[in-house]
């Protein structure tokens, strides 16, 4: 599950390295786009952003996975113990 965001964090975050280096652009080759750098600028921040928050996303479940798959595995060790003292 927590790949699933790290592959969305990777995607935002190319997406706000393109809108950043469109912010670089001349006006005089972006035909027909928004000649704003200021639009760009906002649009890759807030790319930056989302990819910053899915990443951290993406790593709290994967500490929770863990966490939940070593309890998982303390539990059966334990009940293996108890049946194997019977």
């Amino acid at each position: 599950m927590s790949r699933n965001f790290y592959i969305l964090a990777a995607t935002l975050l190319l997406f706000a390295l393109l809108s950043a280096g469109m912010a670089m652009v001349p006006s005089t080759f972006q035909p027909g786009l928004p000649a704003n750098g200021t639009l760009w600028r906002t649009v890759a921040l807030i790319l930056l952003l989302g990819a910053l928050f899915l990443g951290l996303i993406g790593m709290l479940s994967h500490l929770f996975e863990q966490v939940d798959r070593r309890s998982e595995e303390s539990r059966r060790a334990m009940r293996n113990q108890r049946r194997r003292r019977r």
